[in-house]
C-alpha cells in the first residue's frame, strides 16, 4: 500500500528515464494512512468546504541557480505532485480533518487520473469533477531555484475549459448541501459564478482568493464575505498607494466583506477586520499611522508566527474614505535556511488554514498565527502538497483540539 503522501505519478506513468534524479520520499514527515483516517473519524462530520477551481499537474524541478537564457543545467531533485490552487487548499483542509467538495475539469488522459486518485487519497470528494473524454489535462512547469529559494511556474490550462453546462443543476444543489464555506480561486469563473450565486442564495459563507486581477473576478467579489489576497493585489485593483489605503478602499467597495487579509510571504500578513458595533466615541486613526505604530510593537527576535493587533477606529484612508475596524499584523515563522526547502503552495496552505480558522470560530488573533504555522510547515517540503500537515502534527497541537 503506497504513503498517503506518495504522489500517483511514477516514473512509468509519463515514460521519463527518471532514474539519475533523487526523489523526496515523503513518509518521513507524514502519519500513515490507516492512522490519518482514524483520527479523522472524531472530526464533526458537518463540517463541509466546497472548493471551486484550478486544478493541475505540477512538474517541479529543483535547480542549483537559475538558468541563463540559452543555458543547460541539471535538475538536483524532480517531483510530479498535484497541484492548483483551490485544490491544495482543499488537500490541506483534508488532512486537518474537514469534509472537502471541488468542483474543477480536467481530461481523461494519465496526468488527470493520476490526480484524481491522488485527491482521493488525501479525502478530498472528487465527485463533482467533471472529466472531459477528450483534451488534456492542465499541467505546471515549476523551477524551483536553491539559490533564492524562489520560484517559477509556467502554466498550460486544460482543454476543453470548463463550462457553466458542466454542472447540471442537480450536481450544484447536490454540491452545496450541507456546505459550511465556499472557496473560489478566480479561475472558472463563468462556472465559479454560477455557484457563488446559488452559494449566496443559500446564505453560505463566501471566501474568495484575489491571487491578481482575473476575468470575472470583480463579479465574484461582490459576492464575498472574505477575502485573502497575494502582495500585489490590493494595490493594482484599488489603484491606492499603500497596502493599509487599499485595504480600506476594498471594504469600503465590497460592503458585504467582513474582513480582507494580504499575506506577505516572509513578511507575514496584514488584514483589516470590519466592525458593526462600534462605539459612537470611536478614534479616528490614520490607516498608514497605524500601520507603522503596530510594526514598531513586533518581536523581532520571535522565531514562532504571532498576531499583533489594534483597537477598534474609524480608520482613514487619504482621498479613499473611512472605515471602521481592527488592523492586524500576523507575522510568519522564522524559518532556518536548512529546513526552507520550497515555497510553492505557502498561499494555498495560507488559505486552507483561514477557512479551517473560520469553520473553528478562531479569533484573528489566533487564526493568523495558526495560518502562518500551517504555511511554514508546506514550506519544509517539495511542492504544494507533500508539507501539508496533518491536524495531529505536534506544531498545531495548541490550535487544534
Amino acid at each position: 500500500m503506497s504513503n498517503l503522501c506518495t504522489s500517483s505519478y511514477t516514473a512509468a506513468s509519463f515514460n521519463f528515464n527518471l532514474h539519475p534524479l533523487k526523489f523526496h520520499n515523503p513518509s518521513r514527515n507524514h502519519r500513515n494512512r490507516n492512522f490519518r483516517l482514524k483520527m479523522c473519524s472524531s472530526v464533526p462530520p458537518n463540517v463541509t468546504v466546497v472548493g471551486c477551481g484550478s486544478l493541475t499537474v505540477d512538474f517541479l524541478a529543483t535547480v542549483a541557480a537559475y538558468p541563463k537564457p540559452d543555458d543547460k543545467i541539471r535538475t538536483t531533485t524532480f517531483k510530479v505532485q498535484g497541484g492548483g490552487n483551490a485544490a491544495n487548499a482543499l488537500t490541506c483542509l483534508a488532512r486537518l480533518g474537514l469534509n472537502t467538495r471541488l468542483i474543477s475539469k480536467i481530461a481523461d488522459d494519465t496526468q488527470g487520473r493520476g490526480m484524481l486518485d491522488e485527491l482521493q487519497v488525501d479525502g478530498v470528494d472528487t465527485s463533482f469533477i467533471v472529466v472531459s473524454k477528450e483534451g488534456i489535462s492542465p499541467f505546471t512547469y515549476i523551477i524551483v531555484d536553491n539559490e533564492t529559494k524562489s520560484r517559477t511556474c509556467i502554466h498550460t490550462p486544460g482543454y476543453p475549459p470548463m463550462i457553466p453546462q458542466d454542472l447540471s443543476e442537480s450536481s450544484l444543489l447536490s454540491v452545496l448541501d450541507g456546505a459550511s464555506i465556499v472557496y473560489f480561486d478566480g479561475r472558472l469563473y463563468e462556472t465559479a459564478l454560477v455557484v457563488a450565486h446559488e452559494a449566496a442564495r443559500k446564505n453560505i459563507p463566501i471566501l474568495i482568493d484575489a491571487e491578481r486581477p482575473r476575468e470575472g473576478l470583480d463579479d465574484l467579489l461582490k459576492l464575498a464575505d472574505y477575502v485573502v489576497c497575494s502582495a500585489k493585489f490590493p494595490k493594482a485593483w484599488t489603484e491606492a498607494s499603500t497596502v493599509p489605503q487599499a485595504l480600506v478602499s476594498i471594504l469600503l467597495r465590497l460592503p458585504n466583506v467582513k474582513f480582507v487579509a494580504v499575506t506577505l510571504g516572509k513578511d507575514g500578513c496584514i488584514m483589516l477586520e470590519r466592525s458593526v458595533n462600534a462605539s459612537p466615541s470611536t478614534e479616528d486613526v490614520d490607516v498608514d499611522n497605524l500601520l507603522e505604530s503596530l510594526l514598531l510593537r513586533k518581536d523581532k527576535s520571535a522565531s514562532v508566527p504571532t498576531c499583533i493587533s489594534s483597537s477598534v477606529a474609524k480608520l482613514k484612508a487619504e482621498g479613499i474614505g473611512t472605515v471602521t475596524g481592527k488592523l492586524y499584523i500576523g507575522t510568519a515563522e522564522s524559518i532556518p535556511p536548512s529546513e526552507l526547502i520550497d515555497t510553492t503552495g505557502a498561499g494555498d496552505a495560507f488559505i486552507g488554514a483561514v477557512i479551517y480558522a473560520i469553520c473553528s470560530k478562531f479569533s484573528p488573533e489566533t487564526m493568523l498565527p495558526f495560518a502562518a504555522n500551517v504555511a511554514g510547515a508546506k514550506c519544509r517540503d517539495l511542492g504544494a502538497r507533500s508539507g501539508l500537515p496533518y491536524r495531529a502534527d505536534p506544531h498545531l497541537a495548541s490550535f487544534v483540539k
